[in-house]
């Protein structure tokens, strides 16, 4: 369970294969794809971090398949991990493959040594965000503030 599942991440070999699409259609606008589910684990105490990513990015030339966005989440998330690494993995990972800056990170996590030991707060979440390229400006931040949030 440990090896396949909790920590698959770890193995390079479960990278995901990722192919890219030529933008045929010449989308220039921002695509986000939202409310991704992960599940990975606090690195110092070995406890879940439940929470959701938000993917943003602008072509250059080339798209990838929607699913893709979410393996690529997945397979950094399950590693033992700190937000703040998983955050810069995943916009680096798409900037690399998409072969643009213009990428954008927003993570929103639960992490449970929070909650369950220590201060043991159960409502606080942890909000980590990669801006990159055009997410620079704050228009286009809070363009994609408002598509997260509706």
């Amino acid at each position: 369970m440990y090896i396949d599942e909790i920590f698959s991440g770890l193995n390079p070999e479960n990278k995901p294969k990722i192919a890219l699409f030529e933008n045929k259609y010449r989308y220039n606008q921002m695509l986000v794809e939202k409310n991704i589910t992960f599940y990975s684990n606090c690195e110092h105490h070995f406890v879940p971090i439940i929470g959701k990513a938000h993917l943003a990015y602008i072509s250059s030339g080339k798209v990838i398949g929607l699913s893709k966005l979410n393996r690529i989440v997945q397979y950094f998330a399950k590693r033992p991990q700190v937000q703040e690494r998983l955050t810069n993995q995943i916009a680096n990972e798409l900037s690399k493959i998409l072969g643009t800056d213009d990428i954008a990170v927003i993570i929103d996590a639960k992490h449970l040594c929070v909650s369950s030991r220590g201060i043991k707060d159960e409502s606080s979440a942890t909000v980590t965000c990669y801006y990159g390229g055009v997410f620079n400006d704050s228009k286009k931040i809070t363009e994609l503030q408002n598509y997260i949030n509706s």
